[in-house]
């Protein structure tokens, strides 16, 4: 059993943390973290001073956080996870954060005498409740191999791509594949609605053939329900898109479509729907066509 220290016990990183606790892991956090949810203290969680000491008292530090500036100000901010440090830690990031600063990150990381994981995940707060995640890692074989147990406590679909900072790149990758599905799926649900036709019935019918998708099904329903409750917010693939876009400016590469559903996902949040399931990203062609999917 494995004594790790989680930092971003929120929606996704509470039911993570309670499969790693249901295994028998002992399961520490610190202050910094959100105020974690009392399922998990009653479940024995201990909560220290701060990512420092952490650091110092565990085998293994996870993060979970919303974006790159956190991570960067857990891992070497005041009394943050890179102090407490040394040989034979390991410091696993599953945040969705930019590749760039991640291979940054690591490499500071290793000059402590600790390892470094990138692990992504694809899911949501479905796939964390259900340990189902998709982990996408990036990380020596040998970093990798002493995570895995972990990882196979929280997801099911697990890779290692490379080293530090492709898992990150593949996290970006699978957004801008999400993202630009549900832009095209949206796109043709309001163009068949707006024809007179009944899109529930075009739905079906395309579900049948070379259009069908995971995204056709799940977000196509959502879209003609108008059942828009966050699985996973437009703000936060807002974010993995700009990634993506920084990402490519920097490699001196053309994403057009990505650029193009990044401006639809502005106007969504321009609009307050940026707390909306991403499927709500129809909102904004529904606007310019003046026409909902009914």
């Amino acid at each position: 059993m494995a004594s790790i220290g989680f930092i971003g016990l929120g929606i996704m990183g509470t039911p993570m943390a309670r499969h790693l606790q249901d295994a028998g892991h002992t399961v520490m956090t610190s202050k910094f973290s959100v105020r974690p949810r009392q399922e998990l203290i009653n479940n024995g969680l201990e909560i220290v001073e701060s990512p420092k000491v952490l650091a110092e008292v565990v085998d293994t530090i996870i993060l979970m956080l919303p974006d790159t500036p956190e991570v960067q100000d857990v891992l070497f901010g005041e009394n943050g996870v890179h102090g407490g440090l040394g040989k034979g830690k390991l410091v696993i990031d599953m945040s969705s954060i930019s590749p760039i600063a991640t291979k940054d990150f690591a490499r500071r990381i290793r000059e402590t005498g600790a390892d470094y994981i990138d692990a992504p995940v694809s899911g949501g707060e479905v796939g964390a409740r259900n340990a189902t995640l998709s982990i996408m890692a990036g990380g020596s074989p040998a970093s990798f191999e002493r995570a895995l147990p972990l990882f196979k406590l929280m997801g099911k679909n697990i890779t290692l791509v490379g080293d530090c900072g492709d898992g990150q790149v593949t996290k970006v990758a699978n957004q801008i594949i999400v993202a630009l599905t549900i832009e095209a799926v949206a796109e043709a649900l309001v163009f068949a609605s707006k024809a007179g036709a009944d899109p529930a019935r075009v739905r079906e019918a395309l579900m049948g053939g070379f259009a069908s998708s995971r995204i056709l099904e799940v977000h196509g329903e959502r879209m003609i329900k108008r059942s828009f409750e966050p699985g996973f917010r437009i703000s936060l693939h807002q974010k993995d898109l700009n990634l993506a876009l920084q990402g490519a400016k920097s490699l001196g590469v053309s994403l057009p479509n990505t650029a193009a559903t990044q401006e639809l996902f502005n106007s969504c949040a321009a609009h307050g729907d940026e707390g909306l399931d991403h499927s709500g990203l129809v909102r904004a062609l529904e606007r310019m066509a003046n026409h909902k999917v009914a």
